[in-house]
């Protein structure tokens, strides 16, 4: 299996926000001269460095920096504003660039695109990665490995990369000599720890003609880009990497302890809000103050249906001929647990008055009250862990069973703090499991047998049967090789191969075997150690298997599995693939050692210190100077008096607190689509939208949900799904479709000629030429720094015009890539173009493209929504859209009892859909609907399309029985996006093709818009 990889607007976004930062710079080559030693005679002949035996020896660097400081800066804050950031009012420590990307959102990937584009766009060839340890290293040469064919595809080129290693040098030389995009990556112990080893880099070396590899490396001028910097930059190696002579430093993380001008953000809750990441579920454990008490209970959880009064799942001390051992018993309303012990003393007076499905609690007669994951009573810790341990195995089977026929592999991971716990050996050297490999077997076998009894026929149930117990879960730490035993994983600080690598080699090097389903591998233990450097996209729970401790923070334990996962075909599982919700298949659980509560009090705390730099009030201050783009590509600065404007309109209609915190009312209203605005904002709705979302509002963002609160299990169709009435509306409606775009491209290219000469504007790129002075070489120090020449003086012209770029572009192939017309049609509207517009490429290329594209996709998109044609095809939906369901919900939260809907519970995503669907089970007038499946959707030129509702009415009492509908808080077509309206209209078409006089679809905010339709 190989992973695959996808263009990810975010990741482009935060390359072009690097390249973008040096705007103007020319894209050129320099050369220096490589020294082969100082044993050797050196002398300048000519216009040529030459050694004794007139064999002159070149390398390739970066070229420098042409463009003046302030023009860095203003490209800076250029970048900064556009992103909405921080404006930089100077260069932080000069020519030091900050991307912040959520970890999971694929940063290594970033910044091997931002050299393509960097190299494609300057000229600079040579990078140096600089990571903390050797996990992050190891995931780095494997992301290097896996996006070799992917971007070999995207430039038409290859990187050559390396890992520093002081024993083998030609590597170092070859870095230098290669005109092509060179990439070392070091450990920061490389050149920063002590010791005889890492002092190497620093010697002149015999086997490297008397050179320090540092002096040929600093020679090229290297980009730096370091990988997690809060790891890397101690003050000693700040020193350090000053000797790298870099021509600038990138900085890589997601939390990132000092920031130098932040050109990009992709923080914890912008990842979350786009569906970048799994979504967090806690599975919290809380151990009760009990003093005095021996009346062992663990509530693990409340199961609700419609079909009978709420269940718990309670585990108690049980007497039995042995004598007493812990059992799980399945408890109703008037149990006793003085009998169902056995007549143990310590449970007299636990008769269960009441239990709450929706509070999930359990009361007793006596006063106790127990919440879901709550243990009460003479708890050690290993039975803590033997519980963690159980309910991890749960999440993970009940997970997989759903995950099996999607072909997405579930893996587990349990974080330990001793390895001994997990393995040990005799005097012999004889393996032995650890006390939590035991409990893991005994707690898996007993799991597993349930899963057995459901049938031999099921081919999930075949898959387990093919897997042995111990064949499913390693452990991965250090190993000492010469007593071939494990010690604690504390990761060396050595530049070699070494024992960590080896005990890495599984997880880090083979993450697609691992990814298999024919790899039996499903759990893994791992030590705390573990945290920057690894993650895998299939890791859906993590278990810590410790005590909570500030060394290890939550948002580094959770991050080891928040990446997307993939299916066996490598394909990640995104807001791209059609049929499906990103958050209902990607959900993270953490099987915590302490309260839901506890848990996620600490991990919002982590995210929100990470957060700083976000705004929190929608003030004047926030909305001054932003820039607005509507949709027709025109900017608009808020200036002073539309702040000020726009400020007493959110207090008017309470959409800020009196400290200027966004309050419910203005998140009601984005859900509404109904937030009030000058009418000269009106056009801007949408950016403005967009952009109020960087505030950050404590206590609205629900990054993280209790899992013990979604007590409603997977829903199963009822007895409604298989009514005639529902069979009659699914035959109807159950049919796809291809559709058509037939349009006159020629009335297309004039409508996009007259939109670029009307609306498009393209800034300009300014650029500064230097001219110098060049003298011949003066000092042995020099010439041992590589450089034949030294600058004697310099002057500096700041030049207001056009930057023409050298770089050869495909216009024609590029706009290609980003409308899909061909290359015909796009001709023609390039030769249509007025030539001050056509003009405008040469001032900014990049730029030019990405607006004109725009423009053109949205004549095109009119287009398509004018001559669009849908027609029916043979092919029908499975019905195991609707049987083979994730759904999970709470109950009185976002799941709704039903009557007349196919399950008994209607999960639904809004307010504005929990009211619609209350409204339809109680209506008279509907006999049966449903909220329709994700894998139930349209094609559409502008991505796939699902509708909400599918309603049966019944006969005589309205005109259309059968209606689709779509809910939205504004059904005005002002109010919708442009891609929302694309595809509504779209859904349109496909269902008139389909109707019969008595279907009928449309866009509703309520009910009752409903009901004036059908009966209409």
């Amino acid at each position: 299996m190989r992973i695959k990889f996808k263009h990810q607007p975010f990741q482009l976004d935060a390359v072009k926000s690097v390249v973008g930062a040096f705007y103007g710079q020319p894209n050129e080559s320099s050369r220096f001269t490589l020294d082969k030693g100082r044993r050797q005679k050196a002398e300048y002949a000519g216009d040529l460095f030459q050694t004794a035996n007139n064999e002159p020896e070149y390398g390739f660097k970066n070229h420098a920096i042409k463009l003046p400081d302030h023009d860095i800066l203003r490209n800076i804050q250029a970048v900064q504003r556009e992103n909405g950031l921080k404006i930089s009012e100077r260069l932080e420590g000069q020519y030091n660039l900050t991307v912040e990307m959520e970890t999971g959102t694929g940063k290594t990937y970033t910044y091997i695109r931002t050299m393509f584009e960097l190299y494609k766009k300057y000229g600079w060839s040579k990078f140096i990665i600089v990571v903390p340890s050797i996990a992050i290293r190891e995931g780095v040469l494997k992301t290097f490995q896996m996006t070799e064919d992917h971007f070999m595809a995207e430039y038409g080129s290859k990187v050559r990369y390396f890992v520093y290693n002081s024993k083998q040098l030609h590597h170092i030389e070859r870095f230098a000599a290669d005109a092509g995009i060179n990439v070392m990556i070091i450990n920061s112990q490389a050149f920063a720890a002590r010791g005889q080893d890492a002092r190497r880099i620093y010697m002149e070396l015999d086997e490297f003609h008397t050179r320090r590899p540092m002096d040929v490396i600093a020679g090229t001028n290297p980009i730096l880009i370091i990988d997690e910097p809060q790891s890397v930059e101690g003050q000693k190696t700040k020193e350090s990497l000053k000797l790298f002579n870099p021509l600038f430093t990138l900085r890589y993380s997601a939390t990132h302890r000092e920031e130098y001008n932040k050109v990009y953000r992709l923080d914890a809750l912008d990842a979350y809000n786009m569906k970048l990441v799994k979504k967090i579920s806690v599975k919290g454990i809380s151990v009760k103050g009990t003093s005095g008490t021996e009346s062992y209970l663990y509530l693990e959880g409340i199961d609700v249906s419609d079909k009978h009064a709420p269940i718990a799942r309670l585990e108690l001390e049980i007497r039995t001929k042995t004598g007493l051992s812990k059992k799980t018993l399945r408890i109703r309303s008037g149990d006793d647990m003085y009998p169902l012990s056995g007549r143990l003393e310590q449970y007299r007076g636990y008769k269960v008055s009441e239990i709450n499905g929706r509070n999930n609690t359990v009361s007793f007669i006596n006063g106790v009250t127990l919440r879901a994951g709550d243990v009460q009573g003479d708890v050690s810790e290993l039975h803590l862990r033997r519980i963690q341990i159980r309910e991890t195995i749960k999440s993970h089977l009940e997970k997989e069973r759903v995950l099996f026929y999607k072909g997405i592999k579930v893996l587990s991971l349990f974080f330990i703090d001793e390895v001994a716990k997990y393995r040990q050996y005799d005097q012999d050297g004889s393996e032995h499991n650890g006390v939590y490999a035991g409990m893991f077997e005994e707690e898996y076998m007993d799991l597993l047998n349930e899963q057995l009894s459901l049938g031999s026929d099921d081919p999930y149930v075949q898959y387990l049967n093919g897997i042995h117990v111990k064949e499913t879960h390693k452990g991965y730490f250090s190993i000492d090789k010469r007593s071939s035993r494990f010690i604690d994983s504390k990761v060396s600080a050595r530049e070699t191969d070494s024992d960590d690598a080896d005990a890495y080699d599984l997880i880090m090097r083979d993450k697609e075997r691992l990814l298999s389903f024919e790899e039996p591998t499903r759990f893994i233990f791992s030590h705390s150690a573990l945290k920057e450097g690894w993650d895998n996209p299939n890791v859906f729970q993590i278990c810590t298997l410790k005590y909570s401790d500030s060394a290890v923070k939550k948002r580094q334990e959770v991050g080891r599995g928040l990446r997307l996962c993939v299916n066996r075909h490598g394909e990640r599982i995104d807001s791209s693939v059609p049929g499906i919700d990103v958050h209902e298949i990607n959900v993270l659980t953490v099987i915590a050692s302490e309260s839901y509560e506890q848990f996620a009090k600490q991990l919002q705390h982590e995210i929100a210190a990470a957060l700083s730099d976000r705004p929190r009030k929608a003030d004047m201050g926030f909305f001054m100077d932003k820039v607005l783009t509507n949709a027709r590509g025109e900017p608009l600065k808020i200036g002073e008096k539309l702040a000020a404007k726009l400020q007493y309109t959110f207090i008017k209609n309470g959409y800020v607190d009196d400290q200027f915190r966004l309050t419910d009312d203005y998140y009601a209203a984005v859900e509404r689509q109904d937030v009030k605005l000058p009418n000269e904002l009106l056009p801007y709705k949408e950016p403005l939208i967009e952009m109020i979302k960087t505030i950050y509002a404590a206590g609205k963002e629900e990054m993280t949900e209790n899992d013990r609160d979604r007590n409603i299990p997977s829903v199963t169709v009822n007895g409604n799904f298989y009514k005639k009435e529902f069979k009659e509306l699914w035959d109807r409606i159950n049919r796809k479709s291809v559709y058509t775009v037939r349009f006159d491209s020629g009335e297309l290219v004039r409508n996009c000629i007259a939109a670029l000469d009307a609306d498009l504007r393209v800034p300009s790129v300014r650029y500064a030429v230097q001219h110098g002075v060049m003298n011949r070489i003066e000092s042995r120090e020099q010439l041992r720094q590589g450089e034949a020449f030294v600058t004697r003086k310099t002057q500096t012209e700041f030049v207001h015009k056009e930057a023409s770029s050298r770089i050869k572009y495909d216009l024609i192939g590029k706009l290609m890539d980003e409308t899909r017309l061909t290359r015909k049609t796009i001709a023609s509207i390039l030769t249509g173009v007025k030539q001050n517009t056509f003009l405008q490429f040469r001032e900014n290329p990049e730029e030019f493209i990405i607006r004109a594209a725009k423009l053109i996709n949205e004549q095109k998109a009119t287009t398509i929504i004018e001559s669009i044609t849908y027609d029916v095809v043979n092919e029908t939906f499975h019905t195991d859209i609707f049987t083979q369901n994730t759904l999970k919900g709470q109950l009185g939260h976002n799941a709704v009892s039903a009557e007349k809907h196919i399950y008994d519970y209607v999960v639904t995503d809004s307010k504005i859909e929990r009211a619609f669907a209350q409204a339809l089970d109680t209506s008279q007038e509907v006999q049966i609907y449903a909220k329709l499946p994700r894998g139930f959707f349209i094609p559409t030129p502008v991505g796939n399309y699902n509708p909400d509702w599918a309603i049966v009415f019944k006969e005589g009492t309205v005109r259309h029985i059968y209606f689709i509908a779509e809910t939205k808080g504004s059904i005005d077509s002002m109010e919708l996006r442009e891609v929302e309206k694309a595809k509504i209209e779209c859904a349109r078409k496909h269902f008139a093709r389909l109707s019969t006089g008595q279907l009928k679809y449309d866009v509703v905010n309520n009910y009752e818009k409903l009901l004036e339709i059908v009966k209409g």
